[in-house]
């Protein structure tokens, strides 16, 4: 496994939050992902996909534009689900190298230069993993038995697959196809990753408390239609390895 450094040149750094009424924390996100960024290369862009938010964050996001003309806001009318918000922060990216985390501040931006540090030649993608928990006992739990399911149905090697905070080469996307708008695009994601080759190293990244908001997973209606969707899912890339045959269009 490579041992880190800074990345091959070129090195420019694309940083996307997808962000569904996040007005509570979208900001402080957009201003430490923009000094963090500013460090690791002086060629990076920060992207907010604005997921058809109901709240103020449209108009944050548009106050915060005056202050970093360079912002970039990916807007969809309405509510298109995690996986969509995901796929459309990919889609605009325009850099060689890709972070993101989610909008709701519950991981530091900062963070991303230790996942920069670790990209070195040789390496694909940087995912982190929790180090710590801030979640109620109840959503630790199934947040873990939910992990150690889908780690053994996949075959999956990396150690938190539901870590939103991660570091990756563009390039994967020229084999990669996405395809989910739920938030199983995560596991999607990380299984056609693990498959079609590519190195992934591990870092360990804090998890805090959620100052704003709460969460859209955990009510027993989302469950089960995760769990639907992860069955589906299990079908079609373990039993019948659709993606093995698939290329990009």
């Amino acid at each position: 496994m490579p041992s880190g450094g800074t990345p091959a040149l070129p090195s420019s750094l694309s940083v996307f939050f997808p962000a569904y009424n996040d007005s509570g924390t979208i900001a402080s996100l957009v201003i430490r992902a923009q000094q963090t960024a500013s460090k690791l290369t002086p060629d990076h862009e920060v992207i907010v996909v604005n997921d058809g938010s109901t709240d103020s964050t449209s108009q944050i996001l548009d106050a915060l534009n005056l202050v970093y003309p360079s912002l970039r806001v990916v807007t969809h009318d309405g509510n298109r689900g995690y996986g969509a918000a995901l796929r459309s922060g990919f889609a605009a990216a325009s850099k060689d190298f890709i972070f993101y985390t989610d909008g709701d501040a519950q991981y530091d931006p900062s963070e991303m230069e230790m996942l920069w540090q670790r990209m070195g030649p040789g390496v694909d993608l940087v995912n982190g993993y929790k180090i710590s928990g801030s979640d109620p006992w109840h959503r630790i739990f199934i947040g873990r038995l939910y992990h150690h399911i889908v780690k053994i149905s996949f075959g999956l090697k990396v150690r938190d697959v539901d870590c939103d905070f991660r570091m990756m080469r563009r390039t994967i996307f020229d084999k990669v196809r996405l395809e989910k708008s739920s938030g199983v695009i995560c596991l999607e994601m990380m299984k056609k990753i693990q498959d079609a080759g590519f190195t992934i190293v591990e870092v360990p990244v804090h998890h805090y408390h959620r100052a704003y908001g709460r969460s859209q997973f955990f009510n027993f209606p989302r469950i089960y239609r995760t769990a639907v969707d992860v069955a589906k899912l299990w079908f079609a890339l373990v039993v019948r390895g659709v993606h093995r045959r698939q290329e990009p269009s």
